[in-house]
């Protein structure tokens, strides 16, 4: 069966090829993929090549097969690293890494929900209504964050903006019991600024889409996308999202999850005052900067629970620490654009860094005693944020190519001194390759 499979579709695993050079594999991956195999082998490692269309290659019959399997015994799937992660976890009691990376839009995003599913998949489906409850949550909490922390880019329609780590932890009989989301570095400047063809997150557009329109007014929105200058360059853009109808999705699962409704109300709120704050103008009257359009700022303050006097303040003066002494002086013209673009950012950031706080009070571990039950142990899977060059590359575009070339780094050294010792183990003779 498998020498059919790697004459009709090529090699399975690249670690079989007769000579390894860069046409030979791009040939043999291409080959893979014309004959609609996406996944291959490179020993232990999947590569994946996203087809950009959805395949019927992850139901339930598809997990059955994988299910309880060695890593060879079926052809290449993320089911089937999944499988060796969760086996590995159980029968060694140790805690194990699926580590997803790649260039932006080649599929990692949807690759950590594969194996989240997977993972919930085949889990005990046990009468206990609390590992049931975990399972929800950890599926549920994908779609929010994706809201939050997503953007369409000119390579991927649903681009995470930003790197996650999520720790899933398992009772002693390999049940979910909870988990742990960790973010790094989202790409705020995002908010008030995208490349042409782009867009901002997605939270924007699903309100102003999906919101009913008393909502919307209550807010002091309208439905038009290219009404708001945060927003007004993707505003402009078609798209294949259904901006309304995630709108919905995304509500329903945060109530799901647990969060109360004047949260989720809150949320809009603040969403809300940061179209708002795009919108705000500056003019100089002498050397004095004054907001032009005052009543924008009385929307803001009441959007935000707050004075209209410390918003004006807070967009026109700054404080500097002399000494002992506190003043405050005026922002120019441009220092007030400034300051009410880092305003909006700050804001978004908070934002979206309460609401992955938020999940974690409702998804940690509850109740489980170590001493009764056994050690619990993690799965963690890293979806970091793809790696992009532009003509022109922000200082945080650089951080996350900066951050994916060490992931690289470190990937090439684990392996390299993985199958160095293996060699040594076994006797064989090789060539030593230096790590870095």
């Amino acid at each position: 069966m498998a020498e059919q499979e790697s004459l009709e579709f090529g090699k399975a695993d690249f670690v079989l090829m007769d000579t390894v050079s860069m046409p030979e594999f791009m040939a043999n991956l291409r080959l893979r993929f014309e004959k609609g195999r996406i996944y291959t082998f490179i020993g232990e490692v999947v590569v994946s090549v996203n087809p950009y269309k959805l395949l019927n290659i992850y139901g339930r019959d598809t997990i059955e097969q994988y299910k309880g399997r060695e890593l060879y015994e079926r052809p290449p799937h993320l089911f089937a690293i999944a499988d060796a992660a969760y086996k590995a976890m159980k029968r060694r009691s140790k805690d194990t890494c699926i580590v997803i990376s790649g260039e932006s839009g080649a599929g990692k995003t949807e690759a950590s929900k594969y194996i989240m599913q997977y993972i919930a998949a085949i889990t005990n489906p046990s009468q206990r209504a609390e590992v049931e409850r975990v399972k929800n949550m950890l599926l549920k909490s994908n779609c929010v964050l994706e809201a939050f922390g997503n953007a369409k880019t000119n390579r991927n329609d649903n681009s995470s903006r930003f790197g996650k780590y999520m720790d899933i932890n398992f009772d002693f009989k390999g049940d979910p019991i909870g988990g742990h989301i960790n973010n790094y570095l989202l790409e705020k400047s995002r908010v008030i600024v995208q490349q042409p063809g782009e867009r901002s997150f997605h939270s924007f557009y699903q309100l102003l889409q999906g919101g009913s329109e008393q909502m919307l007014r209550s807010l002091h929105l309208q439905k038009s996308l290219s009404s708001y200058n945060y927003i007004h360059v993707g505003a402009q853009l078609k798209s294949s999202i259904n901006d309304a109808a995630e709108f919905r999705v995304v509500a329903d699962a945060m109530k799901v999850i647990g969060f109360k409704p004047e949260e989720i109300q809150t949320v809009y709120k603040i969403l809300a005052a940061i179209l708002h704050l795009g919108n705000l103008k500056f003019v100089v009257d002498g050397d004095t900067p004054l907001i032009e359009n005052g009543k924008v700022v009385s929307i803001i303050a009441e959007l935000l629970s707050t004075k209209t006097d410390m918003v004006e303040k807070a967009l026109l003066y700054r404080t500097v620490a002399t000494g002992r002494d506190i003043i405050d002086k005026q922002h120019t013209e441009q220092e007030a654009s400034y300051g009410r673009d880092a305003f909006a950012k700050a804001i978004y950031e908070r934002l979206f860094c309460w609401i992955v706080t938020r999940i974690n009070d409702i998804i940690e571990v509850k109740n489980y005693d170590t001493t009764i039950h056994g050690k619990n142990t993690v799965i963690g899977v890293l979806d970091i944020y793809g790696f992009e060059i532009f003509d022109n590359n922000s200082f945080e575009q650089f951080c996350i190519n900066y951050c994916n070339e060490k992931l690289q780094q470190l990937f090439i050294q684990l392996v390299l001194k993985q199958e160095q010792e293996e060699y040594q183990r076994e006797g064989i003779p090789w060539k030593h390759v230096g790590l870095l």
